[in-house]
């Protein structure tokens, strides 16, 4: 990792700590949410047709020392009675001298609500290793406070979460709370500032068919942590030929992004975006970047098949960039 310069460094950390790790959100900040819906949601591990593996890395505000960077491995694993689902992620966070790591375990159940419809419960459980590391950075305020305690900070948070997912032919919706096990992160003199308090995510999207071969994509993702504002993330994506995916994004007094992806095969997209700093700190970094690799697995044919996947009278797969 980079050396952290504290003339910025030392108030970024601080600030973020408290935004990223500190209230139990377990989820890291992604721009392509769409794809990584499993990440903070239980309750959808089980909606997919088929096995999925998702693969993401965000590398944020590049050109900033000790910037947030993470990556995701998260698989969805249907059952064969269409009612049950298992899920697992890990997720690996860094920003500046910290580093976490999460992992869980989910399950969901299904019913069906009507005949195009049905909702998804889902619980999950896990748990949080984190790592504060001071050694690590050129520290150019000697006198912080902070330089005064404990070099090095470790200790294991355990999570557990619970959503719902609601959804049909042609459209989502869903809310979940990440973790509801709150505690402090930071030891007992930071903890005067950096309290933990549930998050809440609420997600929902529609598939507009405005061709056989264009379709309309917005979708929304918000997320509630009390005593913070309001996150709010808007994207609008368009599909073209069941293949290429081509959009944008804005969270809301933050970042514009530009969204593009490709279904390289039917078992395989990738998918890539841009984020550009809207507010004060665009002067001082130069944007996001971030990559997402999905596999789906029991699928054959090519990408513009829509009748190979193993749809058994469920109702069609929303997130996947293809099946509908």
């Amino acid at each position: 990792m980079k050396n952290l310069n504290i003339k910025i460094g030392s108030v970024l950390v601080l600030l973020l700590g408290a935004l990223n790790f500190s209230y139990g959100q377990r989820e890291p900040q992604y721009t392509q949410y769409m794809y990584n819906i499993g990440s903070f949601n239980p309750a959808y591990v089980g909606t997919v047709e088929n096995t999925e593996i998702t693969g993401s890395y965000r590398a944020q505000w590049i050109s900033v020392d000790g910037a947030p960077t993470s990556m995701r491995l998260g698989v969805n694993l249907p059952f064969s009675n269409e009612k049950n689902g298992l899920g697992f992620n890990i997720i690996n966070d860094e920003l500046g001298p910290s580093t976490q790591t999460y992992f869980d375990v989910a399950y969901s159940f299904q019913i069906k609500v009507s005949d195009n419809a049905k909702l998804s419960f889902g619980v999950d459980a896990g748990g949080s290793l984190l790592n504060v590391d001071y050694n690590k950075g050129s520290f150019e305020v000697m006198g912080e406070p902070l330089l005064n305690s404990e070099t090095s900070f470790n200790k294991f948070y355990p999570t557990i979460g619970a959503g719902l997912f609601l959804y049909g032919d042609n459209w989502y919706t869903g809310v979940s709370v990440p973790n509801f096990l709150t505690d402090i992160v930071y030891n007992d003199e930071v903890s005067v500032f950096i309290e933990d308090k549930p998050q809440f995510n609420f997600i929902g999207g529609y598939v507009f068919e405005l061709s056989d071969e264009l379709k309309f994509k917005p979708a929304v993702l918000l997320n509630y942590l009390e005593g913070l504002p309001l996150n709010a993330n808007i994207s609008t994506n368009f599909l073209i030929s069941d293949v290429v995916t081509l959009g944008a994004a804005y969270r809301f007094d933050n970042a514009v992004s530009g969204l593009a992806g490709v279904q390289l095969s039917n078992s395989m997209y990738v998918g890539y975006s841009y984020d550009y700093s809207v507010n004060g700190f665009s002067n001082y970094n130069d944007g996001s970047h971030e990559v997402v690799l999905k596999f789906f697995f029991g699928r054959g044919g090519d990408a513009k098949n829509k009748n190979n996947g193993n749809t058994k009278g469920k109702p069609k797969q929303i997130d996947t960039p293809r099946f509908f």
